[in-house]
Order: C-alpha cells, then sequence, then structure tokens
C-alpha cells in the first residue's frame, strides 16, 4: 500500500505535530489503519491489536531503529558524533536478545520497585517543598514550575547526579529528543549533536567515578554488580544511565503535565479526585491511555509480512501508534472520552509491550501519584487559566505540553 490518507480523508497525516493528532488517529482507524506515509517512510500502524501484535514479534519486528533519527544526520552532525564513539548507542529499548535480555535482567537487579519506594518519602517531601513555592501566589505555570524539575531530581537522585546539574543535563535530554524524534535542520543538527557527545561524556563519567568511589545508586549499583562477575561493560553501563538520564526524566515530565492538563479540562475528574483520593492511580492509567507521554514508537521489518492485512516488505519501517492504538473503540468503550474510572484503563500501550516494556513505568505512576495527592490536598480549587493556547514541541513520539497555566484562590 502507498500514499497515507491524504487525498480521500478530510484530516492529514501531520507527523511532527502532535497538537491534537487524534481526529486523524480516528479517522485512520476507521479508514485506512495500516499506511504509508511517504513523508516519514514509514508504515504506519493505528490499531490497538495490530500495534500489539508488532510489539509481541520482537524476532520479527526489530526495535533496531527504535531511536534512529527520522532525518538523516548531516555528515558534519555524524562526524562529530562519531569521533566521540556514539555509534550503536543504547540502553534497552534499541536491543534485541540477547543482549536486551542479558542487560534487562542485571538492570532490573538495581532498578526495581523497592528502590523506587525508598524514594517514595523524598520524592514527597520534594512535592510539598515545590509546591510550597507557588501555593500562596494563586498562579502558577505547573510545567516550569512543578512538572518539569520535579522527575530529575528523583531520577538524579536514583543516578547519583548532584543537584546543581539539573538544569544543564535537561537541556542535553531536549537535544538528544530533537536530534532523535524531531525535524532539523542541518545547522540546528550541529548544535544538538554537540549537546548530546558532551550527555554522553557526562554519563561515562558517572561510570567512572563510581569505579572510585561506590554509591548507593544505580551507575552504583551496575559497577558492584559487573565486579561480582555479571556480564556488563562499562559502555553499556554508561548506555544505561544515558538511556535513563533522558526517559527517565522527560516523559514523567510529560505523564505530570498532560496528567494535570487533561484533569483540570475535564473538570469532573479533578473533583473527584480531591474527593476520593483512591481514585488517583487508575486516573493515571487513563491519563496515559488518554493523553499518553509518548504516542507512537518504531520496529523495523526483518521479514516480508502483513500486518492489519497490510503487505510490509522486509526491511520497511514502522511506526505504531500507541496514542491511536488507545482509543481504539474494539479494546476501549468510548475510547474518545476521558473516563478516569474506566475498568480497564491500564490495558493502554503507552509503555510498550513484550520483552520491552518500559522498566520505569513504577516510578513514573508513583511520581505522578505523588504528584496529584498533593495538588488535590493542597490546592483543590486549581483551575485552568482561561483562553490558553497549548503548545506542543514539534517531533513525531513526545507529546506534552510546553506549558500549563493554572490559577486558584489565595
Amino acid at each position: 500500500m502507498s500514499g497515507c490518507p491524504y487525498h480521500q480523508t478530510k484530516e492529514v497525516f501531520k507527523p511532527f505535530d502532535l497538537t491534537n493528532p487524534f481526529p486523524f488517529y480516528k479517522q485512520a482507524r476507521e479508514e485506512q489503519p495500516v499506511f504509508f506515509s511517504e513523508e516519514l517512510g514509514y508504515y504506519v500502524v493505528t490499531r490497538y491489536e495490530d500495534i500489539k501484535a508488532v510489539f509481541s514479534n520482537w524476532k520479527v519486528y526489530t526495535s533496531e531503529n527504535a531511536q534512529s533519527p527520522f532525518r538523516p544526520i548531516a555528515p558534519k552532525a555524524k562526524q562529530l558524533m562519531e569521533a566521540q564513539g556514539m555509534i550503536g548507542l543504547s540502553g534497552l529499548s534499541g536491543r534485541v536478545p540477547p543482549d536486551h535480555t542479558r542487560i534487562r535482567r542485571i538492570v532490573s537487579m538495581a532498578f526495581n520497585l523497592s528502590r523506587f519506594k525508598k524514594l517514595e518519602p523524598r520524592i514527597r517531601l520534594l512535592a510539598i517543598d515545590m509546591i510550597g513555592r507557588f501555593e500562596q501566589d494563586g498562579h502558577a505555570e505547573l510545567v516550569r514550575q512543578l512538572a518539569y524539575d520535579l522527575p530529575a531530581l528523583v531520577i538524579f537522585m536514583l543516578l547519583g547526579v548532584p543537584n546543581e546539574d539539573v538544569q544543564q543535563v535537561k537541556s542535553w535530554a531536549e537535544s538528544r529528543l530533537l536530534m532523535t524524534w524531531g525535524d532539523l535542520t542541518e545547522e540546528e543538527q550541529l548544535v544538538h549533536a554537540q549537546n548530546m557527545v558532551n550527555y554522553w561524556n557526562y554519563c561515562q563519567q558517572l561510570v567512572a567515578l563510581r569505579k572510585e568511589n561506590p554509591t548507593d545508586d544505580l551507575p552504583g549499583d551496575l559497577v558492584r554488580l559487573q565486579a561480582e562477575g555479571h556480564d556488563i561493560s562499562d559502555r553499556e553501563i554508561a548506555a544505561i544511565c544515558y538511556s535513563q538520564l533522558f526517559a527517565g526524566h522527560e516523559t514523567t515530565t510529560s505523564l505530570i503535565g498532560n496528567g494535570i492538563r487533561e484533569l483540570l479540562l475535564h473538570r469532573e475528574g479533578w473533583e473527584a479526585l480531591c474527593a476520593n483520593p483512591a481514585l488517583i492511580p487508575n486516573a493515571i492509567e487513563e491519563v496515559l491511555r488518554y493523553s499518553p507521554s509518548i504516542v507512537s514508537w518504531r520496529r523495523k521489518a526483518l521479514e516480508d509480512g502483513e500486518i492489519g492485512g497490510v503487505h510490509v516488505p522486509a526491511g520497511a519501517d514502522i511506526l505504531l501508534v500507541m496514542g491511536s492504538g488507545n482509543r481504539d473503540e474494539n479494546r476501549f468503550e468510548h475510547g474518545e472520552s476521558f473516563d478516569i474510572e474506566r475498568p480497564n484503563a491500564k490495558e493502554h500501550l503507552s509503555f510498550g509491550y513484550g520483552i520491552h516494556f518500559c522498566l520505569g513505568s513504577p516510578l513514573a505512576k508513583l511520581e505522578s501519584k505523588i504528584v496529584l495527592e498533593e495538588l488535590t490536598r493542597l490546592l483543590p480549587d486549581l483551575r485552568i487559566k482561561p483562553d490558553q493556547q497549548f503548545r506542543f514541541a514539534p517531533n513525531t513520539s513526545f507529546r506534552a505540553p510546553v506549558a500549563v497555566e493554572v490559577e486558584w484562590n489565595v
């Protein structure tokens, strides 16, 4: 199949515009659920069962392209990155067995629920402190004043990164997002490539420091496990840090921002949480379903096959649109509606599926739960500032409001 549904439908596929892609997703599911995008050079998959089937079949649909740039890297930018050893760099999402199995097993020994739960009191104190800084103002921009820094500070606790490095590492992470999933000019690529080199060197230094002075954090645990004989290299540990410093806060920032925005736009949901905080965990699952931090992810076909009845040749790149599958009426009744008490909300695909299911999902949900518990307790009359235009960074996959302006009575 060639040509995406441009002419025969009223909605147009704009892969780098995530302001409101959902009407197109719905139409694609109904009219052309698997199509080829000439702009991206990818087969785009929009239905729940098809997406789940591709995620499940890692032997045929490899994750090797999961973090490959959509646009070819400009020669100068590529040369800059290659000179610093940034070739084939991936934590877990772009790896396949047996390497994926080996590394994930070792990382799971350190990056697990028991370590996350130890952090819960510190996360709550952090949330209370950050909210307290603007609690008496009557207004705030919640991405900048809460959602942006809190997840970074938490992942930095896990990785042993000092607080003073927060803004710098956040900046490098944004460069990685734009370089991999954005649509940059050659000049822009060169700037962001240098930031990614700095980011990679920083991660390698994290590992080197743990060799000198053991620490009680994720890289410290991985270095210790390495010393005990587990098969993981310094470069692989640094790559895990490189991945987690990005995925561990960028997506959680998005989850918190999306969650607050959707709950305040669907006011009855916010008021229900204020009245009954026990509803918060399922509300987070519904936010992840309805307005996910990551709306799409990638795979590559290793052999000829069919997806949703459409022939997909060997070597083809595939874009799995979880943001569409999560609203598929065949899986979620009234999928276009936001319902914090939806009984099967947690069946969403926002953390992937199968062997690459996100290891950090419990931490992301824990942070979001704490933020919503404290906001509904401290600022129950929180509301969206009127006449607000929400902006979303241009890229194919990471969807979050750039700003969320709110107000309340003091």
